[in-house]
């Protein structure tokens, strides 16, 4: 039986609350995994280990975060076969529309590629007597998403 577990500061983390749900197959309602539940200390060692990350990450310059996500793009494309395929297996999709749910992700992910040039922020001279107004774009540090089921890797993508 296959154990899903968490990603925590580069490493996999079994799940030290000793507690699991389990992974139906869609199709059969067969049991297919179990994932592990975090534990209070696993969320507060995620939070704090990305809180910790985000500073460096904020100093990194726009084009080399902009690399990083090109990367992510090329591990997408390359893995798309397998990821429509676990899909499938987890959310009952059909593996074509698996694959339109990946592809509206890598969408996603293409735009953010972009987001050098909307960091720029803007600049208006004379917005009013004597007033100039600008505005910078700046990471806003750890966040955290609910996302729905019917688009499994469009919406956290």
């Amino acid at each position: 039986m296959r154990t899903i577990g968490h990603f925590i500061g580069g490493r996999t983390v079994g799940g030290e609350s000793g507690r699991f749900a389990d992974v139906f197959h869609p199709s059969t309602g067969e049991v297919q995994a179990k994932v592990a539940l975090a534990s209070k200390a696993e969320m507060r060692a995620a939070v704090e280990n990305a809180a910790a990350a985000q500073p460096a990450w904020a100093a990194t310059n726009p084009q080399k975060r902009a690399r990083v996500m090109m990367r992510f793009l090329e591990l997408i494309r390359a893995e798309n076969d397998s990821l429509a395929e676990l899909l499938a297996s987890e959310h009952g999709k059909t593996v074509p529309d698996a694959k339109g749910d990946i592809q509206r992700g890598v969408e996603v992910v293409e735009f953010a590629c972009g987001i050098p040039h909307l960091l720029k922020g803007e600049y208006t001279e004379g917005a009013g007597p004597g007033i100039d107004v600008y505005s910078l774009r700046q990471p806003l540090g750890v966040v955290a998403g609910i996302t729905p089921f019917n688009f499994p890797a469009m919406i956290p993508l």
